[in-house]
């Protein structure tokens, strides 16, 4: 079927002063492969992959000066596509398979708006909810059709799954995502589809909720939130087949961290409090420990500077109380996280002295991956904005511009682009003119 022209998009090029080849040049600094006959295949009626429509977006948005949305550039997501896939929380593991078998397909498809669709705020307490009171345990049975999983099958799931959450880890989200993707959809799903005892689709099911939660992270990171909320969703079904309460509590906390990031601040806490009460005596300390930090990151956001405290002090309690060894997926939950997290609250209600501190801490642990480090160090960077510190802000930016310029991560982005806002009124100052010159200098792939 012949495609018909993208005047829109033609339209926003001709008006931001921009060829082709300028336009490729901007998308491919933000971390995205693209040339100008790419460029020339969306103006003439093709869509752009993965993540070149918000990158896309955002060159367009800074050389206007306004917000460029995909609806402006005639790129809204098509009305063929079914914006509520992957939101519902599914009856039955197998319709989790199914419904992950959708998504990957609709993920990895060349002209998918899957990766720039919105979130959706019930799908949130929606499935936090049908968890909570979800009827009892799968019966998985013995199944006798399809591939015989065994544990090696496990074994190399779980340890790809660890390669790419390292990649994910030092150079972003955007990395590696689509080869992920594209490796559960021709590994995972034969596995899903396979014939396993129970006891080893338990096994199985836990594994798969683990890639699925990796997946779900990368895709939040990339800053697409809505594929992002639809994994996550589905990573929790998969828990619950594992009958894994430690897993899937832990997905919750991953949800509300989204939210908050999202400023979804009441789902946020909400989020963070169902994962509490979800696991219950199932705990551990340091688990514990992080369902209160992300209820307080949410109480912050908001505002609410006593309930914060309060969720807070409790956090600092029970991570160094002694109690059952942790699930090796939240080995990350040490004292730089904790730390972290803290300095994360300091930041969001202004309290400038205590976001320096904590933030130095986490940095001082030294534990943390580099994306991890970039985000304290910007988050340092605003504790001494806030302390109307001009200069140390900006100096402190650089270092974290220095440990981010391998990242291809939305989220790191926006930290930057957060705290470059806050610098407005100091404009003229040499401290801003020189952070401004280090990142033209630097490469950044989306400063």
């Amino acid at each position: 079927m012949h495609k018909q022209p993208n005047e829109r998009l033609r339209s926003a090029i001709v008006e931001a002063g921009l060829s082709n080849k300028a336009v490729a040049r901007a998308v491919r600094s933000r971390g995205v492969n693209c040339d100008h006959t790419k460029v020339q295949r969306w103006v003439d009626g093709g869509r752009p992959r993965g993540d070149a429509l918000e990158v896309l977006c955002d060159a367009l948005s800074v050389r206007l000066g306004r917000p460029v949305t995909p609806e402006d550039i005639g790129l809204a997501p098509s009305r063929s596509f079914d914006p509520a896939i992957g939101l519902v929380y599914p009856n039955s593991p197998e319709d989790a398979a199914g419904i992950l078998g959708e998504l990957w397909a609709a993920d990895l498809a060349d002209d998918s708006p899957i990766t720039s669709i919105a979130t959706n705020a019930g799908a949130w307490s929606d499935a936090s909810l049908a968890w909570l009171v979800r009827p009892g345990r799968d019966k998985l049975g013995l199944r006798t059709a399809g591939l015989a999983v065994g544990n090696s099958d496990i074994v190399a799931l779980r340890a790809t799954t660890e390669t790419f959450a390292s990649l994910d880890d030092q150079f972003g989200g955007r990395h590696a995502r689509h080869a992920f993707v594209q490796f559960l959809r021709t590994d995972l799903a034969p596995l899903l589809a396979g014939a396993y005892s129970d006891s080893t689709g338990r096994q199985l099911f836990a594994a798969a909720s683990e890639a699925t939660l990796l997946a779900a992270w990368m895709s939040y990171d990339a800053g697409s939130h809505g594929l992002a909320q639809r994994y996550f969703v589905q990573a929790l079904r998969l828990a619950q087949a594992a009958d894994d309460v430690q897993l899937a509590a832990t997905i919750l906390d991953a949800m509300s961290h989204q939210a908050t990031f999202l400023g979804r601040f009441r789902e946020a806490a909400t989020l963070a409090r169902a994962a509490a009460t979800g696991v219950g005596a199932n705990s551990t300390p340091r688990l514990s420990a992080h369902f209160l930090a992300m209820e307080a990151r949410a109480l912050a956001g908001a505002g609410d500077a006593a309930a914060t405290e309060r969720a807070l002090a409790e956090a600092v309690r029970l991570f160094g109380k002694p109690g059952r060894s942790d699930p090796q997926w939240i080995a990350y939950v040490d004292e730089s996280e904790l730390e972290a997290e803290l300095a994360h609250c300091s930041r969001d209600l202004g309290r400038a002295k205590d976001t320096i501190r904590h933030a130095q801490l986490g940095l001082a642990h030294n534990g943390g991956s580099p994306r991890s480090d970039y985000f304290v160090t910007m988050v340092h960077a605003a504790g001494h904005l806030l302390d109307n510190d001009v200069e140390a802000a900006c100096d402190v930016a650089i270092n974290a511009l220095t440990l981010g310029v391998r990242l291809k991560s939305a989220r790191a982005a926006e930290y930057y682009h957060r705290f470059r806002a806050n610098l407005m009124p100091h404009e003229k100052t040499a401290a801003v003119v020189a952070l401004d010159q280090h990142v033209a200098d630097s490469g950044l792939r989306w400063a």
